[in-house]
This record gives C-alpha cells, structure tokens and sequence, in this order.
C-alpha cells in the first residue's frame, strides 16, 4: 500500500444499490388498469434502456403479457411518495418470502402513492405526472438468466419521452443543473450535490 492509497479490506456486503436512480416503470395489468413497481437497476444505450427486475414482481408478470411500459423518473422531493408505494406489490398472491419481509399486496398504487396518471401516446401503461421525465418503451427481449433465476434482464428502446417543461434547455435538451434524480444508494435516499463539471460532449 503507497502513502497515497486509501487502506481497505475485503467486505461480504448485504446489498449492491451503490448509487443508482430510482425508477417507477409502470405496466399494464390484466384489467388494462396501471401498476407501479419502483425499481433502482437500469442503464441507457441510445434508446435503448435495460432494466433489472425481480421476477417475483407484478412488474415481470404484466411484462411478459404485455411487453410495453413507461419508466417514470422521479426527483429526488419525491422520495417520500416512492416510499410509500415500497412496502407494496401488485401481485394479489404475495409471495411468502416477501410477505416474511412485510410486503402486502395493494392495488392503487397511484392513490397509495399520492401519484396522478396521465394517458400515454404510444404505449397503453399511465404516466406517473409527478414525474419530471416519462419515458414510453417498448420491450425487445427479457431474459432470467440460468444463474440466478430471481431477476429478469429487461431491454427496452424508448418510443417517446416526455419531460417537464421547468428542466429544459430548448427541445433536445434535459437541464442538469435543474434535473435532481432520486438516487438510491445503499437503501437510503439522495439528491444530487453541487455540480462538479462537464464532460467534453457536452452540448450545454
């Protein structure tokens, strides 16, 4: 170890969620009403945005019987609504070992939440308005990988974006100085800090 390295030592950690923005992807149930499922696994290629889903969630099932959504992005402000929806699944049946953690089933998660719906444009699932970006999508492929059958990897391309007007910069553009995303990181809720600085794309 050099006089500049910081001393570490190897960990077993309980959890993973190093920092990562929360989503709210909503999907169609069997009634065509909208579920909310908060999620914190996901990544943007392009269009094309891959989420990480429990398969034990009412957001896996309506996926595989109708293979659209929106991932609703919530400000950091919302961490509370997020919360109150978190002890929640759609699934009428709770699995055992989630109800062992104290999950219990709810249907209106936008009542539960304190949320407001808005008709989509190019797929069937609500909008969540409180939402500062709304991202329609279509899924391309869900794969449950043979190691670990208790998630699903998700692809999606994005078939329309919506955003709210406060955090824009003309028609192309998000605001990062006005874009706060809710960060979950170690199962605990943050904002952003101060700006440190721009990368080199950057076209603002």
């Amino acid at each position: 170890m050099t006089a500049t390295d910081p001393q570490t030592r190897a960990i077993t950690p309980k959890i993973l969620y190093y920092g990562m923005p929360v989503i709210l992807i909503t999907t169609r149930n069997e009634d065509h009403t909208t579920n909310i499922s908060p999620i914190s696994s996901s990544f943007a290629l392009g269009d094309n945005i891959v989420l990480g889903i429990s398969t034990s969630s009412k957001a896996y099932d309506n996926l595989n019987l109708h293979p659209e959504c929106v991932i609703n992005l919530p400000s950091a402000p919302l961490w509370e609504n997020v919360e109150r929806i978190a002890p929640y699944t759609g699934r009428t049946v709770v699995p055992e070992f989630k109800e062992a953690m104290g999950f219990t089933h709810e249907k209106d998660k936008f009542a539960a939440g304190g949320f407001t719906p808005a008709d989509s444009e190019a797929v069937q699932p609500s909008r969540i308005s409180e939402c500062p970006i709304q991202i329609e999508a279509q899924v391309l492929r869900m794969t449950v990988p043979e190691y670990d059958p208790f998630f699903a990897i998700v692809e999606t391309r994005a078939v329309r974006v919506h955003a709210h007007g406060d955090i824009l910069i003309g028609d192309h553009h998000i605001d990062p100085r006005r874009w706060n995303p809710l960060i979950y990181n170690f199962r605990h809720y943050f904002g952003l800090g101060d700006q440190l600085g721009a990368t080199f794309r950057s076209e603002t």
